[in-house]
């Protein structure tokens, strides 16, 4: 297990860092790479969904957790 990766974003006209493991770095890239944004983009809209008292990273993670266990539904 990797020890966390913290990169920056600008969401919503702020700065913002999140920490993940690099394995979801990877599963965020593809993601977005799927989606056809770029990964500040789709940081931007999973930010604007959470509910909650959460950090952005928690909600990154279970977000991309969620992702995947829809894409292994179909």
């Amino acid at each position: 297990m990797s020890r966390p990766i913290k990169r920056s974003f600008t969401i919503a006209g702020h700065r913002t860092s999140i920490s993940l493991e690099a394995a979801f770095w990877e599963a965020l890239k593809a993601a977005a790479s799927e989606q056809q944004m770029p990964i500040a983009r789709l940081v931007a809209r999973i930010d604007d969904a959470r509910r909650g008292g959460g950090g952005l990273s928690s909600a990154v993670r279970v977000w991309i957790l969620r992702h995947y266990r829809a894409s292994t539904d179909r």
